[in-house]
């Protein structure tokens, strides 16, 4: 399925989470660029919610992430592989958050990368499943040209490849691939969603 624009707007009825607050933003003011992908997934949007706020489960469908590890409630450590031995490392941290329906974060300072972002999950319409729209703004300078080069494609790219990677777990409980595959590397051709349960 092809990814689409939503023009959804959020609620602004607050349910219980984190509140917004006001911090220093990771980006400055107009220096950053946005980027922005929507799919629809055939899941409840709770489930999509559960499975994206526990970080720790994110290297499972961004293929670059080695790892995120739980600070504390609000605060993650990021780790993405840069080379064989070489890793670019952030802390982030949820500056918004209502259950079941949206979360925003943002880097820390003292990261090796600056960027901010949410991910929103909305009714589908006809009730064909959840709207996903996953939006970044990045640091061009620190982001986007050492993650082009790093991943061979733009971030626009790559965050669709991982929501492709989402939805595919999400709604068969595997992502293929051609790892493992004579062409590909010597890892597993899928990754089970049922492993994280």
């Amino acid at each position: 399925m092809k990814p689409r624009q939503s023009t959804t707007v959020a609620s602004s009825a607050r349910p219980k989470g984190i509140a917004a607050r006001r911090s220093r933003p990771s980006v400055p003011n107009n220096q950053g660029v946005k980027a922005q992908i929507t799919m629809t997934i055939n899941r409840p949007a709770a489930e999509l919610f559960a499975f994206w706020r526990n970080f720790e489960n994110l290297p499972r469908v961004m293929e670059h992430v080695e790892s995120v590890q739980r600070i504390d409630d609000r605060r993650s450590h990021w780790r993405v592989r840069r080379s064989k031995d070489h890793y670019v490392e952030w802390d982030a941290d949820v500056i918004n958050e209502h259950p079941n329906e949206m979360i925003a974060w943002r880097t820390l300072e003292g990261s090796d990368v600056n960027h901010a972002g949410s991910i929103r999950f909305s009714p589908a319409p006809g009730g064909l499943g959840t709207e996903v729209k996953l939006a970044v703004e990045y640091d061009a300078g620190s982001f986007a040209d050492g993650l082009a080069k790093l991943f061979r494609r733009s971030p626009e790219q790559q965050m669709r490849e991982d929501l492709r990677h989402f939805k595919q777990l999400m709604e068969t409980g595997e992502i293929p691939r051609t790892r493992g595959q004579p062409a590909g590397r010597d890892e597993d051709k899928t990754e089970k969603y049922e492993e994280a349960r």
